[in-house]
């Protein structure tokens, strides 16, 4: 965080000091009771209803603590504590948001989208990292009360931010856009989630769509132009510059003559009246798209084509995210418990179709979680899915997943199909199975400890 001294926060709050000193600096900032108090010097917004512990805030002091409590109950306050009192907390909150925000005038990333917004983010960061100091979010931790400790991240070294933007429920994106204020606005795709929050696809898409608004004057906005659902984005009143990523059809930014390679995935980008050919780790068309919008942002950050594509080829793909090993009977294990929707699952079903051929193929299955009233819908389809390949043996983990079970049988799978509440079990119906010519796919949440756990215990590690 860029140092801020406590008398000029209190100048631009125009609060009251209650206790303690206002002549020293504060280094960190959080939301009481939603952040964890670490650190000494850090300013901490405090709510009216909040109860306050003023040993530990001492102890960790100096510290800065502002609220809009009444000054009798800000009275506690230890010798080591600076309590500056303000009217309306939530006021203060945005106002020191905007201030600090407007301290930096440097490109700011945010992504958003069903699926590959960490990956994406993740090679964004990779490909700037090279020359400049780059802010990100942590892995996927991209939930709204992450977005004050990310943007305090930032000081005057940071070069460049780049943040993923979590939904939960309508009004999420807007949040973190007010917090980031970014310059530059992703949505990788629009699948089927967040359901319980959004209550259907609609609002789903309604909400991602926040993020078009949440863009600062003239910003900038990547967009899948192959994705249905992106279409359904209204941009009529987007005053900002839009640009395209795309396979099927003609965009900005136009993969063709896509190859599966050895580790990874080979294409020719066209970008307007020039042509590069590419390289990303990975596998699946999917990563195409990823590869595309990273290359795309990062030109907009001001960074040549030829860097961008020079340092994708020693991007390391995420853990758990199609990750490929060897396990028992030296089967080919493919790992995709990171995340769990019907678009993952299908994209992850096109690179079997792919890295499967001639290879008993095995699907392992889990609940799709946060689907709403959709549950039974989604996971049918997906067993319509599974039904129209040549699958050897589908097993699904989970009450939710058996409806993946059931439509598979119902559409004339071929699978040997086998239903689990959990885990128990699975192995000893897999083991048999399992030899040099055996493909596993392995697709669950990552709430799902046990099935990372199985995932890991089929492992040759």
């Amino acid at each position: 965080m860029q140092n801020i001294s406590v008398k000029d926060i209190r100048n631009l709050l125009q609060a009251e000091l209650l206790n303690g000193s206002e002549k020293w600096f504060v280094q960190h900032a959080i939301y009481y009771h939603r952040h964890d108090l670490t650190q000494s010097n850090t300013l901490m917004f405090v709510n009216k209803s909040d109860a306050i512990n003023w040993k530990e805030i001492d102890k960790k002091g100096p510290s800065l603590v502002i609220s809009d409590k009444t000054s009798s109950e800000l009275k506690n306050a230890l010798a080591n504590t600076t309590v500056l009192q303000v009217k309306s907390i939530v006021q203060a909150y945005w106002k020191f948001i905007e201030y600090y925000r407007s301290l930096f005038q440097i490109p700011v990333v945010a992504l958003t989208g069903t699926c590959g917004k960490t990956t994406t983010k993740e090679m964004i960061k990779h490909i700037a990292s090279k020359d400049w100091n780059v802010q990100a979010s942590v892995s996927s931790k991209n939930e709204p009360r992450q977005s004050l400790p990310y943007l305090t991240g930032i000081d005057d070294s940071t070069q460049a931010a780049v943040f993923e933007l979590g939904l939960g429920n309508t009004g999420n994106i807007k949040h973190q856009c007010m917090i980031y204020q970014p310059t530059i606005g992703i949505i990788t795709n629009i699948g089927v989630h967040h359901l319980d929050g959004c209550k259907n696809l609609e609002g789903y898409i309604k909400a991602k769509s926040e993020i078009v608004e949440g863009l600062t004057e003239g910003g900038t906005l990547i967009i899948n132009g192959d994705d249905e659902n992106t279409k359904k984005v209204p941009l009529q009143d987007f005053k900002g510059k839009i640009i395209t990523i795309g396979i099927q059809q003609q965009a900005d930014y136009r993969a063709s003559k896509i190859q599966f390679t050895k580790t990874g995935m080979r294409f020719e980008l066209q970008m307007f009246d020039k042509k590069y050919s590419i390289f990303v780790p990975g596998y699946g068309e999917h990563q195409v798209y990823n590869a595309l919008a990273a290359i795309a942002a990062v030109k907009e950050m001001g960074m040549t084509i030829n860097n961008a594509i020079s340092r994708l080829r020693t991007f390391k793909p995420m853990a758990r995210h199609l990750e490929f090993s060897t396990g028992i009977g030296d089967c080919t294990i493919v790992d995709d418990t990171w995340t769990n929707n019907p678009t993952s699952v299908e994209a992850a079903l096109k690179v079997l179709d792919t890295i499967g051929k001639e290879k008993k193929v095995i699907l392992v299955l889990g609940d799709i979680k946060r689907l709403g009233n959709f549950e039974e819908k989604y996971h049918r389809e997906i067993g319509s899915m599974v039904a129209q390949r040549n699958i050897h043996t589908l097993i699904t983990i989970g009450k939710r997943a058996e409806d993946i079970a059931k439509q598979a049988k119902k559409d004339g799978t071929n699978a040997d199909v086998h239903i689990f509440t959990d885990v128990t079990g699975v192995l000893d119906v897999l083991k048999p199975k399992l030899d040099r010519d055996t493909i596993v796919l392995i697709k669950g949440p990552m709430s799902s400890r046990s099935m990372i756990e199985f995932a890991n215990n089929l492992k040759d590690i």
